[in-house]
């Protein structure tokens, strides 16, 4: 077992390397597809190759193609990067290789889940009697609570979708709003409602919800099964819907709330911006990530229902040959996936780490720097156009194309790396500020390069 111990050590030094290196190197820098695959690809060798060689190999096919998104000045999407705690636990989960299904397939599996799941709900305020799936990603969050509710709606009309389908079933009204995530219309692509069914409601200036307008669409459609997608966070600019008044008219008028919250539901953490997902609690199905603003490693996410048995009679299943299936719903139960690795050990690990007051620092951090960043760059003369209300900055550079010319430049410059969006017709750089280590002289250093790339 000695060869096996040096290998996992090797392979830890290489990570380590890597992480050391994220403060200084490029962000990410241009590079031809044909390397790569010509590092990586070749015929398939007949006889085998000894373990430390496969992994020298690698190490020098992959670096050259390694873009430093879990590094202080990565600002392109909403990534954080990943706690040092979070990561080591992730790597003892790949080395213990644990099926996170149930309770008799890895019982330590299922009591992280437990004992980090409770965390999760004190700290984004959600029901301590919700039960949490965990997901990849906040589109299969996104799925699950979505899934719970085409249940609980069709249920409520005397339908059971489950076993019956949705050929002939009640028609199910879902309303949403214009600046929704994509991913909504996908899990709605996924579960059979398609995206002509979804209502669409206005935003208001800086992309919540319009509430006026959501009243106005609920009390023109049909009574009937009805699902309402609401958001904490909007992916451009941050903006999170009123979730109590929303809340209150979508069950006003016999519907579901599904709050999509990949990372504004993390407002919640914090006492100073918890203000903006006032009533998040009286939503009726959450999503949220764990790969995002608690900066725990790939992929990490939550799905989160109000209601356990509804969300178990959406997503589990039981089988003969399945001991330990068939209670009360965990693991499995609770996603769309049978065959999980243990995700619960790096967020059990993560949130250990952080502390509460580590969750909340690390919010008001991120916001901090997001207003820097849009203070530096509207005092070097560019516009930014979004209220800066979380950790999203949208800037702009005068003409659309003069603006991706900045992007791009910005792109292949590797100080820093940030996106392109468009917004209300308006092509944007788009700036996501959610990495534990970032720092002031981050932003500042990033500002100056944006500066200087934008003349």
């Amino acid at each position: 077992m000695e060869g096996i111990s040096r290998l996992f050590r090797l392979a830890a030094d290489h990570a380590a390397a890597f992480r050391r290196s994220l403060p200084d190197r490029p962000v990410g820098t241009p590079i031809d597809p044909g390397v790569l695959a010509e590092a990586f690809g070749g015929p398939l060798a007949s006889s085998p190759t000894p373990p430390e060689q496969v992994l020298a190999d690698l190490v020098r096919s992959a670096e050259p193609g390694l873009v430093a998104n879990a590094g202080p000045r990565y600002f392109g999407f909403v990534v954080g990067g990943a706690l040092p705690a979070a990561t080591a636990a992730d790597m003892l989960a790949a080395g213990w290789d644990q099926i996170g299904h149930n309770a008799v397939t890895s019982p330590a599996a299922i009591a992280a889940e437990a004992a980090a799941g409770s965390w999760l709900k004190e700290l984004l305020g959600i029901p301590a009697s919700a039960s949490v799936g965990f997901v990849t990603g906040c589109q299969a969050a996104n799925t699950v609570g979505l899934a719970a509710a085409r249940h609980q709606v069709l249920a409520e009309a005397g339908w059971d979708v489950e076993r019956r389908g949705l050929l002939g079933a009640p028609p199910i009204r879902v309303i949403g709003g214009d600046e929704r995530h994509a991913t909504i219309d996908r899990s709605l692509r996924l579960l059979g409602l398609g995206t002509d069914v979804v209502e669409p409601v206005p935003a208001g200036p800086n992309g919540a919800i319009d509430l006026g307008a959501l009243r106005d669409v609920l009390r023109a459609g049909s009574a009937g099964p009805t699902i309402v997608c609401l958001q904490a966070g909007n992916v451009n600019t941050g903006a999170c819907d009123q979730l109590r008044e929303a809340c209150e008219l979508v069950h006003r008028h016999g519907g579901w709330a599904h709050v999509d919250g990949a990372f504004g539901l993390w407002a919640a953490a914090s006492p100073a911006t918890r203000h903006l997902v006032d009533g998040v609690e009286l939503a009726d199905s959450w999503a949220c990530d764990g790969h995002k603003w608690l900066n725990l490693p790939y992929d990490s996410a939550f799905a989160f229902c109000s209601r356990p048995d509804v969300h178990g009679a959406a997503m589990s299943y039981a089988a003969a040959y399945l001991v330990g299936s068939g209670g009360a719903p965990v693991g499995s139960d609770l996603t769309a996936e049978s065959s999980r690795r243990a995700r619960g050990f790096a967020a059990w690990a993560g949130l250990r780490e952080l502390g509460r007051d580590g969750v909340a620092a690390l919010v008001d951090r991120c916001c901090a720097l997001a207003g820097r960043f849009a203070d530096g760059l509207t005092s070097a003369g560019f516009e930014v156009v979004n209220e800066v209300v979380l950790n999203q900055v949208l800037v702009g550079f005068g003409d659309d194309a003069h603006t991706d010319r900045v992007v791009a430049a910005v792109q292949a410059d590797g100080t820093c790396w940030v996106g392109g969006t468009t917004w209300r017709g308006r092509r944007l750089m788009r700036i996501s500020v959610s990495n534990a280590t970032t720092t002031e002289a981050d932003v500042d250093r990033s500002v100056a390069a944006i500066t200087r790339l934008a003349a």
